[in-house]
């Protein structure tokens, strides 16, 4: 184990993202941990409020994440100076996207079901970062041989190919695997060649005169969402605490 963790993470630099990694993630848990406490009325937590306006957590986030991000740049792969920088870095990036839903919808809506998708954020945040630690590399270079390296054409068509099926996989409304598939061209490749969301830019542009296309398109989604949505949302409601039940409208 410690040959494999010198030679995987430590020859290679890899220590600060890792450290980033484990900081981000036990960040991103504590927090919830301590804000459902907060929510249920328990424990030596309060929200901090001064002068009667409610400070987010995103505030010292941003500032963690603006020192251990130009810490970082400044100290290297190698040494204690990145450990600590990696670390408070993981820590400012937890505490930021434990609010992306705030920052992207403007609004406080932590607990609602909007507030969701900070938790999918941070779960693909950790595994896209998981991946890299593993030795992932984008578009999957580092599987060509040296030989095909010293051909540019190959290296060039190789990461044109890949980027393409990422970015057809994107277009296509399937957001995971066009990111995930940076990494693993597989997983760009079956989202590329499969029929895109009914709501995507490739539905509009491409479904636009293929009504069967179109109503395939929806089916597929249907399904996918209902076989998907319950595990999905079992999941999100263990990480991060189950939204408020919207009072139902008024007819």
């Amino acid at each position: 184990m410690g040959h494999w963790f010198y030679r995987n993470i430590l020859e290679p630099g890899k220590l600060p993202m890792l450290l980033a990694l484990a900081s981000f993630v036990v960040t991103f848990l504590l927090t919830r941990m301590v804000t459902r406490l907060i929510r249920a009325g328990r424990g030596p937590f309060k929200n901090v409020t001064p002068g009667g306006m409610h400070i987010h957590h995103v505030v010292p986030g941003v500032v963690l994440t603006v020192v251990g991000g130009f810490g970082a740049v400044g100290s290297g792969r190698h040494g204690v100076g990145a450990a600590v920088c990696a670390v408070v870095f993981g820590m400012g990036a937890g505490l930021v996207l434990d609010e992306f839903a705030l920052l992207l919808h403007l609004d406080d809506v932590y607990w609602t079901e909007e507030g969701r998708k900070s938790v999918e954020v941070v779960v693909l945040a950790a595994a896209l970062a998981g991946l890299v630690i593993s030795g992932s590399a984008p578009f999957e270079v580092e599987s060509l041989t040296a030989d095909e390296r010293q051909n540019r054409a190959t290296v060039v068509l190789t990461l044109v190919i890949n980027f393409l099926l990422a970015l057809i996989a994107l277009l296509k409304g399937k957001l995971r695997m066009g990111l995930i598939g940076v990494l693993v061209p597989l997983v760009a490749l079956v989202g590329a060649v499969r029929l895109a969301r009914p709501a995507s830019y490739w539905a509009r542009r491409f479904y636009r005169r293929r009504p069967k296309a179109r109503a395939r398109a929806r089916l597929r989604s249907v399904r996918h969402d209902r076989r998907w949505a319950k595990p999905r949302r079992a999941f999100q409601d263990l990480i991060g605490g189950a939204p408020d039940q919207e009072p139902p409208r008024e007819p």
